[in-house]
Protein backbone atom coordinates (compact mmCIF):
# COMPACT_ATOMS: atom_id res chain seq x y z
CA UNK A 1 0.00 0.00 0.00
CA UNK A 2 1.39 3.28 -1.01
CA UNK A 3 1.98 6.06 1.58
CA UNK A 4 -0.44 8.28 -0.14
CA UNK A 5 -3.39 5.46 0.02
CA UNK A 6 -2.40 4.34 3.69
CA UNK A 7 -5.49 4.65 6.59
CA UNK A 8 -4.88 7.02 9.15
CA UNK A 9 -4.32 5.65 12.63
CA UNK A 10 -6.94 6.69 15.04
CA UNK A 11 -4.76 7.03 18.24
CA UNK A 12 -6.78 7.79 22.27
CA UNK A 13 -5.03 7.62 25.28
CA UNK A 14 -6.82 6.76 28.40
CA UNK A 15 -6.31 6.77 32.10
CA UNK A 16 -6.79 3.54 34.25
CA UNK A 17 -8.70 3.86 37.25
CA UNK A 18 -10.07 1.32 39.69
CA UNK A 19 -8.50 -1.73 38.42
CA UNK A 20 -5.58 -4.57 38.90
CA UNK A 21 -4.38 -3.41 35.29
CA UNK A 22 -3.09 -0.08 36.95
CA UNK A 23 0.07 -0.56 39.26
CA UNK A 24 -1.05 2.03 41.32
CA UNK A 25 1.80 1.55 44.37
CA UNK A 26 4.59 1.59 41.98
CA UNK A 27 6.80 4.13 43.03
CA UNK A 28 7.00 6.33 39.73
CA UNK A 29 3.11 6.46 39.86
CA UNK A 30 1.25 9.35 40.26
CA UNK A 31 -1.84 9.91 42.19
CA UNK A 32 -5.53 8.79 40.52
CA UNK A 33 -6.96 12.12 41.62
CA UNK A 34 -4.64 14.62 41.30
CA UNK A 35 -5.05 16.76 38.21
CA UNK A 36 -1.28 16.65 37.68
CA UNK A 37 -2.16 12.76 36.26
CA UNK A 38 -4.63 13.83 34.08
CA UNK A 39 -3.18 16.58 32.81
CA UNK A 40 0.39 14.85 32.14
CA UNK A 41 -1.40 11.97 30.52
CA UNK A 42 -3.17 14.46 27.88
CA UNK A 43 -0.80 16.63 26.91
CA UNK A 44 1.31 13.42 26.46
CA UNK A 45 -1.15 12.50 23.81
CA UNK A 46 -1.72 15.94 22.13
CA UNK A 47 2.32 16.05 21.85
CA UNK A 48 1.68 12.18 20.14
CA UNK A 49 -0.69 14.13 17.84
CA UNK A 50 -3.70 11.57 19.51
CA UNK A 51 -6.80 12.51 18.37
CA UNK A 52 -8.67 11.94 21.89
CA UNK A 53 -8.10 11.68 25.92
CA UNK A 54 -11.08 9.21 27.47
CA UNK A 55 -11.74 9.13 31.40
CA UNK A 56 -13.45 6.23 32.32
CA UNK A 57 -16.04 6.39 35.34
CA UNK A 58 -16.96 4.31 38.20
CA UNK A 59 -20.53 5.13 40.34
CA UNK A 60 -19.27 2.14 42.78
CA UNK A 61 -16.53 0.65 44.66
CA UNK A 62 -16.47 -2.85 43.67
CA UNK A 63 -16.92 -5.40 46.92
CA UNK A 64 -16.95 -9.07 47.53
CA UNK A 65 -19.38 -10.85 49.37
CA UNK A 66 -20.75 -7.67 50.85
CA UNK A 67 -17.12 -5.71 51.68
CA UNK A 68 -15.39 -3.27 49.96
CA UNK A 69 -12.13 -4.76 48.08
CA UNK A 70 -9.11 -4.13 50.27
CA UNK A 71 -7.15 -3.94 47.28
CA UNK A 72 -9.76 -1.78 45.67
CA UNK A 73 -8.53 2.01 44.77
CA UNK A 74 -10.60 5.04 46.34
CA UNK A 75 -11.07 8.52 45.78
CA UNK A 76 -11.70 8.24 41.46
CA UNK A 77 -13.25 12.09 40.96
CA UNK A 78 -15.97 13.10 38.35
CA UNK A 79 -15.10 12.56 35.03
CA UNK A 80 -16.97 16.14 33.44
CA UNK A 81 -14.60 18.42 35.94
CA UNK A 82 -11.52 16.85 34.93
CA UNK A 83 -12.55 16.75 31.51
CA UNK A 84 -13.52 21.02 31.40
CA UNK A 85 -10.11 21.51 33.89
CA UNK A 86 -8.31 19.55 30.80
CA UNK A 87 -9.78 21.93 27.69
CA UNK A 88 -7.94 24.59 29.63
CA UNK A 89 -4.33 23.05 29.08
CA UNK A 90 -4.72 21.44 25.81
CA UNK A 91 -5.50 23.04 22.40
CA UNK A 92 -6.36 20.27 20.09
CA UNK A 93 -6.73 16.65 21.66
CA UNK A 94 -10.51 15.65 22.15
CA UNK A 95 -12.14 15.16 25.25
CA UNK A 96 -14.31 11.84 25.88
CA UNK A 97 -15.75 10.85 29.53
CA UNK A 98 -18.03 7.95 30.24
CA UNK A 99 -21.65 9.23 31.61
CA UNK A 100 -24.10 6.36 32.56
CA UNK A 101 -27.43 6.53 30.45
CA UNK A 102 -29.51 4.84 33.43
CA UNK A 103 -28.99 6.75 35.82
CA UNK A 104 -28.49 10.47 34.80
CA UNK A 105 -30.88 12.39 32.74
CA UNK A 106 -30.95 13.56 28.97
CA UNK A 107 -31.65 17.06 29.91
CA UNK A 108 -28.71 17.28 32.14
CA UNK A 109 -26.48 15.42 29.96
CA UNK A 110 -26.74 17.14 26.96
CA UNK A 111 -26.24 20.37 29.41
CA UNK A 112 -23.04 19.17 30.50
CA UNK A 113 -21.82 17.60 27.65
CA UNK A 114 -22.71 21.03 25.21
CA UNK A 115 -21.02 23.19 27.63
CA UNK A 116 -17.84 20.45 27.19
CA UNK A 117 -17.89 21.21 23.83
CA UNK A 118 -17.98 25.52 23.76
CA UNK A 119 -15.50 25.70 26.44
CA UNK A 120 -12.81 23.06 24.74
CA UNK A 121 -13.88 24.71 21.37
CA UNK A 122 -15.55 21.37 19.41
CA UNK A 123 -13.49 18.84 21.52
CA UNK A 124 -15.68 17.11 23.52
CA UNK A 125 -17.08 13.24 23.51
CA UNK A 126 -19.70 11.01 25.10
CA UNK A 127 -18.68 7.14 25.40
CA UNK A 128 -22.85 6.05 26.39
CA UNK A 129 -22.55 3.20 29.17
CA UNK A 130 -25.87 1.10 30.72
CA UNK A 131 -26.15 -0.38 33.89
CA UNK A 132 -28.97 -2.78 35.60
CA UNK A 133 -27.86 -3.62 38.81
CA UNK A 134 -28.98 -2.32 41.69
CA UNK A 135 -25.51 -2.82 43.45
CA UNK A 136 -24.73 0.50 41.60
CA UNK A 137 -28.63 1.64 41.56
CA UNK A 138 -28.25 1.79 45.00
CA UNK A 139 -26.73 5.29 44.72
CA UNK A 140 -28.96 7.09 43.08
CA UNK A 141 -32.92 6.94 43.52
CA UNK A 142 -34.15 4.84 40.81
CA UNK A 143 -32.30 1.84 42.61
CA UNK A 144 -32.07 -1.11 40.78
CA UNK A 145 -35.60 -0.95 39.28
CA UNK A 146 -34.23 -1.03 35.35
CA UNK A 147 -34.68 -5.01 33.81
CA UNK A 148 -31.42 -6.33 32.06
CA UNK A 149 -33.74 -6.42 29.09
CA UNK A 150 -34.64 -2.65 29.24
CA UNK A 151 -30.95 -0.97 29.70
CA UNK A 152 -30.75 -0.36 25.66
CA UNK A 153 -33.79 0.13 24.99
CA UNK A 154 -33.15 3.29 28.15
CA UNK A 155 -29.76 4.33 26.44
CA UNK A 156 -30.88 4.48 22.94
CA UNK A 157 -34.33 7.06 23.74
CA UNK A 158 -31.04 8.87 26.14
CA UNK A 159 -29.07 9.13 23.03
CA UNK A 160 -32.15 10.11 20.97
CA UNK A 161 -33.39 12.79 23.65
CA UNK A 162 -30.12 14.50 23.93
CA UNK A 163 -29.77 14.78 20.86
CA UNK A 164 -33.34 16.19 20.45
CA UNK A 165 -32.00 19.12 22.72
CA UNK A 166 -28.39 19.70 21.14
CA UNK A 167 -30.69 20.05 17.32
CA UNK A 168 -32.72 22.61 19.41
CA UNK A 169 -30.32 25.68 18.36
CA UNK A 170 -29.13 26.53 14.93
CA UNK A 171 -26.40 27.76 14.83
CA UNK A 172 -27.06 30.87 13.96
CA UNK A 173 -29.93 31.45 16.60
CA UNK A 174 -28.10 33.79 18.95
CA UNK A 175 -27.61 37.60 18.22
CA UNK A 176 -24.71 39.11 20.53
CA UNK A 177 -25.57 42.47 21.92
CA UNK A 178 -22.32 44.20 22.18
CA UNK A 179 -23.54 47.20 24.40
CA UNK A 180 -23.72 44.72 26.90
CA UNK A 181 -21.58 41.77 25.98
CA UNK A 182 -24.60 39.18 26.18
CA UNK A 183 -26.27 37.09 23.76
CA UNK A 184 -29.66 37.48 23.10
CA UNK A 185 -31.81 34.56 21.83
CA UNK A 186 -35.60 34.44 20.06
CA UNK A 187 -37.91 33.12 22.69
CA UNK A 188 -38.84 30.01 20.82
CA UNK A 189 -35.11 29.21 20.67
CA UNK A 190 -34.10 25.71 22.57
CA UNK A 191 -37.92 25.19 22.62
CA UNK A 192 -38.60 21.25 23.32
CA UNK A 193 -40.80 18.63 24.03
CA UNK A 194 -40.15 14.65 23.78
CA UNK A 195 -43.04 12.09 24.94
CA UNK A 196 -41.70 8.39 25.24
CA UNK A 197 -41.16 5.16 27.16
CA UNK A 198 -38.48 6.65 29.31
CA UNK A 199 -38.74 10.39 28.96
CA UNK A 200 -41.39 12.69 29.32
CA UNK A 201 -40.02 16.34 28.94
CA UNK A 202 -40.41 19.79 28.07
CA UNK A 203 -39.28 23.07 28.12
CA UNK A 204 -36.28 25.43 26.05
CA UNK A 205 -32.75 24.09 26.13
CA UNK A 206 -30.01 26.74 27.51
CA UNK A 207 -26.89 25.89 25.54
CA UNK A 208 -26.41 27.07 22.13
CA UNK A 209 -25.33 24.79 19.23
CA UNK A 210 -22.08 23.53 19.87
CA UNK A 211 -18.78 24.18 17.33
CA UNK A 212 -18.96 20.28 16.50
CA UNK A 213 -22.97 20.35 15.98
CA UNK A 214 -22.90 17.49 18.10
CA UNK A 215 -20.06 16.18 20.42
CA UNK A 216 -18.84 12.65 19.56
CA UNK A 217 -20.86 9.44 20.62
CA UNK A 218 -18.60 6.89 21.81
CA UNK A 219 -20.34 2.95 22.37
CA UNK A 220 -19.52 -0.44 23.46
CA UNK A 221 -21.08 -3.25 22.21
CA UNK A 222 -20.44 -7.45 22.06
CA UNK A 223 -23.91 -9.38 22.02
CA UNK A 224 -25.94 -8.68 18.99
CA UNK A 225 -27.92 -6.18 20.66
CA UNK A 226 -25.51 -4.07 21.70
CA UNK A 227 -23.77 -4.07 18.33
CA UNK A 228 -27.19 -2.73 16.87
CA UNK A 229 -27.56 0.29 19.40
CA UNK A 230 -24.01 0.91 18.42
CA UNK A 231 -24.11 0.72 14.90
CA UNK A 232 -27.49 3.02 14.78
CA UNK A 233 -26.22 5.75 17.11
CA UNK A 234 -22.54 5.59 17.67
CA UNK A 235 -19.83 7.43 16.09
CA UNK A 236 -16.91 5.74 17.73
CA UNK A 237 -16.76 1.75 18.94
CA UNK A 238 -14.78 0.19 21.82
CA UNK A 239 -14.13 -3.43 19.91
CA UNK A 240 -12.29 -6.39 22.82
CA UNK A 241 -10.99 -7.93 19.88
CA UNK A 242 -7.02 -7.60 19.31
CA UNK A 243 -5.94 -10.87 17.54
CA UNK A 244 -6.34 -9.76 13.45
CA UNK A 245 -8.68 -12.84 12.36
CA UNK A 246 -11.21 -11.98 15.38
CA UNK A 247 -10.65 -8.45 15.14
CA UNK A 248 -11.15 -8.40 11.35
CA UNK A 249 -14.80 -10.13 11.49
CA UNK A 250 -16.09 -7.68 14.01
CA UNK A 251 -14.86 -5.21 11.97
CA UNK A 252 -17.06 -6.68 9.04
CA UNK A 253 -19.89 -7.19 11.13
CA UNK A 254 -19.95 -3.47 12.26
CA UNK A 255 -19.52 -1.90 9.19
CA UNK A 256 -22.19 -3.98 7.90
CA UNK A 257 -24.36 -3.13 10.54
CA UNK A 258 -24.22 0.12 10.16
CA UNK A 259 -24.73 0.33 6.45
CA UNK A 260 -27.67 -1.19 7.23
CA UNK A 261 -28.88 1.51 9.58
CA UNK A 262 -28.20 3.76 6.33
CA UNK A 263 -25.44 5.10 7.89
CA UNK A 264 -22.02 5.54 5.69
CA UNK A 265 -19.72 2.74 7.00
CA UNK A 266 -16.92 5.22 7.34
CA UNK A 267 -19.20 7.41 9.57
CA UNK A 268 -18.41 4.95 12.25
CA UNK A 269 -14.98 4.23 14.20
CA UNK A 270 -13.49 0.81 15.68
CA UNK A 271 -11.32 0.68 18.24
CA UNK A 272 -9.77 -1.70 20.56
CA UNK A 273 -8.99 -1.14 23.84
CA UNK A 274 -4.74 -1.98 23.85
CA UNK A 275 -1.84 -1.76 26.24
CA UNK A 276 2.01 -2.10 25.52
CA UNK A 277 5.02 -2.90 26.92
CA UNK A 278 8.30 -1.73 25.12
CA UNK A 279 11.95 -3.47 24.90
CA UNK A 280 15.18 -2.49 23.10
CA UNK A 281 14.64 -6.07 22.20
CA UNK A 282 11.96 -8.94 22.33
CA UNK A 283 13.17 -10.56 24.81
CA UNK A 284 13.37 -7.16 27.27
CA UNK A 285 9.91 -6.61 26.47
CA UNK A 286 8.79 -9.93 27.39
CA UNK A 287 10.61 -10.29 30.47
CA UNK A 288 9.41 -6.96 31.22
CA UNK A 289 5.57 -7.58 30.13
CA UNK A 290 5.75 -10.58 32.69
CA UNK A 291 6.78 -8.90 35.49
CA UNK A 292 4.32 -6.92 34.78
CA UNK A 293 1.61 -9.25 34.90
CA UNK A 294 2.76 -10.69 37.83
CA UNK A 295 2.38 -7.16 39.74
CA UNK A 296 -1.18 -6.78 38.19
CA UNK A 297 -2.38 -10.27 39.22
CA UNK A 298 -1.62 -11.10 43.07
CA UNK A 299 -3.49 -13.61 45.10
CA UNK A 300 -6.30 -11.75 45.86
CA UNK A 301 -7.09 -10.61 42.34
CA UNK A 302 -6.83 -14.29 40.74
CA UNK A 303 -9.38 -15.19 43.64
CA UNK A 304 -11.82 -12.37 42.77
CA UNK A 305 -11.30 -12.90 38.87
CA UNK A 306 -11.98 -16.38 39.42
CA UNK A 307 -14.39 -15.51 41.97
CA UNK A 308 -17.07 -13.67 39.61
CA UNK A 309 -17.07 -16.00 37.05
CA UNK A 310 -17.77 -19.31 39.43
CA UNK A 311 -20.08 -16.24 41.56
CA UNK A 312 -18.65 -18.85 44.83
CA UNK A 313 -16.64 -18.28 47.54
CA UNK A 314 -13.35 -19.43 46.42
CA UNK A 315 -11.15 -18.41 48.70
CA UNK A 316 -9.83 -22.26 50.25
CA UNK A 317 -8.57 -23.37 46.65
CA UNK A 318 -5.04 -22.95 46.22
CA UNK A 319 -3.36 -20.46 43.64
CA UNK A 320 -1.00 -23.20 42.80
CA UNK A 321 -3.33 -26.22 42.68
CA UNK A 322 -5.69 -26.98 40.46
CA UNK A 323 -8.47 -25.14 38.83
CA UNK A 324 -11.21 -25.33 40.85
CA UNK A 325 -13.57 -28.66 40.21
CA UNK A 326 -16.94 -27.40 41.23
CA UNK A 327 -19.96 -25.82 38.64
CA UNK A 328 -20.64 -22.04 39.01
CA UNK A 329 -24.20 -20.69 40.81
CA UNK A 330 -25.25 -18.15 38.32
CA UNK A 331 -28.35 -18.63 40.83
CA UNK A 332 -27.08 -17.06 43.76
CA UNK A 333 -26.62 -13.16 44.46
CA UNK A 334 -23.23 -11.91 43.03
CA UNK A 335 -20.50 -12.37 45.54
CA UNK A 336 -18.51 -9.53 43.26
CA UNK A 337 -20.48 -6.26 42.82
CA UNK A 338 -19.45 -3.16 41.17
CA UNK A 339 -17.32 -5.36 38.16
CA UNK A 340 -18.69 -5.34 34.42
CA UNK A 341 -19.60 -8.84 34.05
CA UNK A 342 -17.80 -9.78 30.62
CA UNK A 343 -18.52 -13.29 30.13
CA UNK A 344 -21.14 -14.73 27.70
CA UNK A 345 -21.64 -18.16 29.16
CA UNK A 346 -19.84 -18.94 32.42
CA UNK A 347 -20.41 -22.75 31.80
CA UNK A 348 -18.69 -22.25 28.53
CA UNK A 349 -16.24 -20.05 29.82
CA UNK A 350 -15.33 -22.93 32.86
CA UNK A 351 -15.51 -25.71 30.54
CA UNK A 352 -12.93 -23.88 27.92
CA UNK A 353 -10.95 -22.97 30.94
CA UNK A 354 -10.38 -26.18 32.07
CA UNK A 355 -9.58 -27.50 28.97
CA UNK A 356 -6.23 -25.26 28.19
CA UNK A 357 -5.57 -26.49 31.83
CA UNK A 358 -6.39 -30.02 31.98
CA UNK A 359 -4.27 -29.70 27.78
CA UNK A 360 -1.43 -27.70 28.72
CA UNK A 361 -1.31 -28.40 33.05
CA UNK A 362 -1.99 -25.30 34.19
CA UNK A 363 -2.30 -24.66 37.67
CA UNK A 364 -5.38 -22.15 39.06
CA UNK A 365 -2.45 -19.23 39.09
CA UNK A 366 -0.84 -20.19 35.61
CA UNK A 367 -4.62 -20.01 34.04
CA UNK A 368 -5.12 -17.37 35.30
CA UNK A 369 -1.74 -15.37 33.55
CA UNK A 370 -3.31 -17.56 30.13
CA UNK A 371 -6.87 -16.29 30.26
CA UNK A 372 -6.92 -12.63 32.21
CA UNK A 373 -6.49 -9.32 30.11
CA UNK A 374 -3.30 -9.64 28.06
CA UNK A 375 -0.87 -6.87 27.27
CA UNK A 376 -1.46 -6.67 23.39
CA UNK A 377 1.55 -5.22 21.85
CA UNK A 378 4.98 -6.72 22.94
CA UNK A 379 8.21 -5.89 21.80
CA UNK A 380 10.29 -3.36 20.21
CA UNK A 381 9.26 -0.07 18.69
CA UNK A 382 9.28 -1.16 15.14
CA UNK A 383 7.68 -4.51 15.84
CA UNK A 384 4.77 -2.43 17.65
CA UNK A 385 4.46 0.26 15.41
CA UNK A 386 4.36 -2.79 12.44
CA UNK A 387 1.68 -4.64 14.40
CA UNK A 388 -0.65 -1.82 14.86
CA UNK A 389 -0.18 -0.29 11.49
CA UNK A 390 -1.08 -4.03 10.36
CA UNK A 391 -4.16 -4.10 12.44
CA UNK A 392 -5.52 -0.90 10.93
CA UNK A 393 -4.19 -1.29 7.25
CA UNK A 394 -6.01 -4.37 7.24
CA UNK A 395 -9.24 -3.56 8.30
CA UNK A 396 -8.93 -5.14 11.82
CA UNK A 397 -9.83 -1.68 13.44
CA UNK A 398 -9.17 2.10 12.44
CA UNK A 399 -7.24 2.95 15.60
CA UNK A 400 -6.26 1.90 19.75
CA UNK A 401 -7.20 3.32 22.57
CA UNK A 402 -3.91 2.74 24.46
CA UNK A 403 -2.95 2.73 28.25
CA UNK A 404 -0.48 2.15 30.49
CA UNK A 405 0.46 -0.12 33.88
CA UNK A 406 1.82 2.97 34.71
CA UNK A 407 0.45 6.31 35.19
CA UNK A 408 1.13 9.31 34.27
CA UNK A 409 4.44 8.48 32.72
CA UNK A 410 3.99 5.32 31.40
CA UNK A 411 2.56 6.76 27.86
CA UNK A 412 5.55 8.98 26.90
CA UNK A 413 7.70 6.17 26.17
CA UNK A 414 5.05 5.68 23.62
CA UNK A 415 4.50 9.04 22.26
CA UNK A 416 8.54 9.11 22.26
CA UNK A 417 9.13 5.83 20.48
CA UNK A 418 6.18 4.35 18.55
CA UNK A 419 4.73 7.60 17.45
CA UNK A 420 7.56 8.57 14.83
CA UNK A 421 7.65 5.42 13.53
CA UNK A 422 4.14 5.63 13.03
CA UNK A 423 4.59 9.17 11.39
CA UNK A 424 7.53 7.85 8.97
CA UNK A 425 5.52 5.19 7.77
CA UNK A 426 2.70 7.86 6.76
CA UNK A 427 0.03 6.30 9.10
CA UNK A 428 -0.59 8.96 11.41
CA UNK A 429 -0.74 12.61 11.31
CA UNK A 430 2.42 15.09 12.02
CA UNK A 431 0.05 17.74 13.13
CA UNK A 432 -3.68 18.33 14.00
CA UNK A 433 -5.83 19.14 10.18
CA UNK A 434 -8.87 20.04 11.98
CA UNK A 435 -9.42 22.10 14.82
CA UNK A 436 -12.37 19.99 16.80
CA UNK A 437 -12.46 16.49 17.11
CA UNK A 438 -15.35 15.55 15.02
CA UNK A 439 -12.66 17.24 12.04
CA UNK A 440 -9.91 15.44 13.19
CA UNK A 441 -12.04 12.37 12.93
CA UNK A 442 -12.78 12.90 9.45
CA UNK A 443 -16.27 13.13 10.32
CA UNK A 444 -19.24 15.55 8.94
CA UNK A 445 -21.26 17.95 10.90
CA UNK A 446 -24.43 16.34 11.33
CA UNK A 447 -27.77 17.73 10.22
CA UNK A 448 -30.00 18.97 13.02
CA UNK A 449 -32.98 17.09 13.23
CA UNK A 450 -31.19 14.07 11.37
CA UNK A 451 -32.14 10.79 13.78
CA UNK A 452 -30.40 7.93 13.67
CA UNK A 453 -32.44 4.81 12.78
CA UNK A 454 -33.56 2.83 15.88
CA UNK A 455 -31.86 -0.37 16.56
CA UNK A 456 -35.31 -1.73 18.24
CA UNK A 457 -37.88 -0.55 15.53
CA UNK A 458 -35.35 -2.17 13.01
CA UNK A 459 -35.65 -5.34 15.43
CA UNK A 460 -39.18 -5.13 15.59
CA UNK A 461 -39.83 -5.11 11.68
Amino acid sequence: MSRENKKQIILAAYVGGVNEQTLWEDPDAGSQIDFSTFEHTAQTAERGRFDYFFLAEGLALRSRAGEIFDHDIAGRPDTLPVLAALAAVTEHIGLIGTLNATFNEPYELARQLATLDHLSGGRAGWNVVTSFDAYTGANFRRGGFLPHSQRYERAEETVQTVRELWDTWAADAIVADKASGRFLADPDVGAFSHHGNQFDIEGHFTVPRTPQGRPLIVQAGVSPQGRDFAASNADAIFSPYHALAPAKEFYADIKSRVAGFGRHPDDVKILPGSSFVLGDTLAEAEEKAQWVKEQQLSDRSIQYHFEQLWNRDLSGYDIDGPVPDIDPDPEAPPIIQGRAFVFQDRFETIRSWRALAEDRGLTYRQLAHEVTGRTEYVGTPEQIADKLDTLVQEDGADGVVIGSHLVPGGLDEFVDRVVPLLQERGSLRTEYEGTTLRSNFGLPIPERGSVSPSAFAAADA
